[in-house]
Formats: structure tokens, sequence, C-alpha cells
């Protein structure tokens, strides 16, 4: 795993990966976030690689929507070919250039409205 600046214990590790889950299953049909956002969210705005490793290998996360969860210029998953297919179906727009519209289908949770999200950008 990448060498982070700013690592995380075991506990915090096991946190942040429940925030992931937790964020990305709220993410709306029809809409898309991003990794930094998520990661932010989750208290550790440098590590939005790591939220595509929690996506990938936490077991359960096949039955979230992780379609919904692109790069911050709207790209998809290197090497997921379905995950257009899946956004499309949902009615998310691509632009030409083959990434997401983000200013018309991005996602960002509001904690106000959604109280069961992590405290944002809060290290622990």
């Amino acid at each position: 795993m990448k060498d982070y600046p700013d690592k995380m214990t075991a506990e915090q590790a096991r946190t942040f990966s429940d925030d992931v889950l937790n964020i990305v299953a709220q993410i709306p049909r029809g809409r898309v976030t991003t990794y930094g956002i998520i990661a932010a969210w989750a208290g550790w705005p440098s590590h939005s690689r790591m939220v595509g490793r929690v996506l990938r290998y936490s077991p359960g996360a096949d039955r979230l929507p992780c379609h919904r969860v692109v790069n911050k210029v709207g790209r998809t998953a290197p090497g997921w070919g379905r995950q257009r297919l899946l956004l499309e179906e949902e009615g998310v727009v691509f632009k030409s250039n083959g990434h997401v519209d983000m200013p018309r289908f991005q996602w960002e949770p509001d904690v106000d409205d959604e109280p069961s999200l992590p405290a944002k950008s809060v290290q622990r």
C-alpha cells in the first residue's frame, strides 16, 4: 500500500472503510461522486486511492452502487466497461470525451440532510 504521509492505525482504517461504504450506499440513483469527495467526508482527504481499494476489496461492496463513484474529472474506473452502461441506465450523461458531465450529475453529501454521514474532513 502507498506510504501516506498521514498513516492510519488499524482502527482508523476500519473506521475509514466503514465510512466509505456508508457514504457510497447513500449516493442517489442518477448521480455520481468522486473518490476524493468520499475520502474527505470520511475524514482523510489525501486518501482518495484508498477509497478505490475499499470498494474493490471489501466484502459486500459489490452490493453497493460503486458504479456511481468516478474520478474528479468524471472518468470511470479503468477495466470496468460495464460502469458506463450502469450509469447511462440511470440517466447519467457522458460528454463527448467519455467523461461524466460532472456539473450536472455530481452529488456531494450534505451532512445537515444526512445524519448518518461521518463528520466532514475530521481526521480521527
